[in-house]
């Protein structure tokens, strides 16, 4: 379904947005730090099912637009385009800190995997995002629906890698999640992923 031109830079972009903290990794830090890696891992899975319910909502959005609108499909192209750049920027400036979220005891893993599901369902921006993000490696030519589904679960599968790895780190040591060494890692991140959006943007107008 896809060229191996379109897949490389894609997982490629996936792993930089997935990488750099969100409210999600936030609640699956505090959760493993405070009851284990196991309790991180049970946010992680709510957390993806989440983003599969967002993915089969743009999904469905994007095969009426295509089928609708052909038209402004390009335009909607290069506003994903800038907000992906906004983003990049957004992940320059960030401090690094992992957020407050503390984890209660006593919570099971299925109410913790819950907890994970909100926590997405809960962030608009996640949604926003997705509806930017995934459009950029669409096909128009062919049906949109099932493209969509197919790049949101590989963004699923690079997430879900890199929100497990978060958990295994803090359930066994913090300070690997020092606020410097995440900073590093979203101003890297954030530089391209802006340069990434430059040329999509410049690619869709050739």
């Amino acid at each position: 379904m896809f060229s191996l031109a379109t897949l490389i830079p894609y997982l490629g972009a996936c792993f930089l947005v997935a990488i750099v903290p969100g409210p999600s990794v936030t609640v699956i830090v505090a959760n493993a730090l405070g009851r284990g890696t196991g309790a991180g891992l049970a946010i992680v899975a709510g957390t993806q099912a989440g983003v599969l319910v967002m993915t089969f909502v743009v999904a469905m959005g994007m095969q009426a637009l295509v089928a609708f609108m052909g038209l402004a499909f390009d335009w909607i192209k290069l506003v994903g385009a800038a907000y992906l750049i906004w983003l990049g920027f957004k992940m320059w400036r960030a401090t690094g800190e992992l957020g407050t979220a503390r984890a209660e005891q006593g919570k099971s893993s299925h109410r913790l995997a819950v907890e994970g599901f909100l926590v997405v369902l809960a962030n608009p921006k996640a949604l926003i995002f997705l509806g930017a993000f995934l459009p950029q490696f669409v096909d128009i030519s062919r049906p949109a629906f099932p493209q969509v589904m197919v790049l949101g679960v590989l963004f699923m599968l690079v997430a879900g890698t890199t929100d497990a790895i978060y958990a295994l780190i803090a359930g066994r040591a913090r300070g690997l999640l020092s606020a410097a060494r995440v900073r590093v890692v979203s101003r890297v991140s954030g530089l391209i992923l802006m340069a990434g959006g430059v040329w999509l943007a410049l690619l869709k107008r050739a």
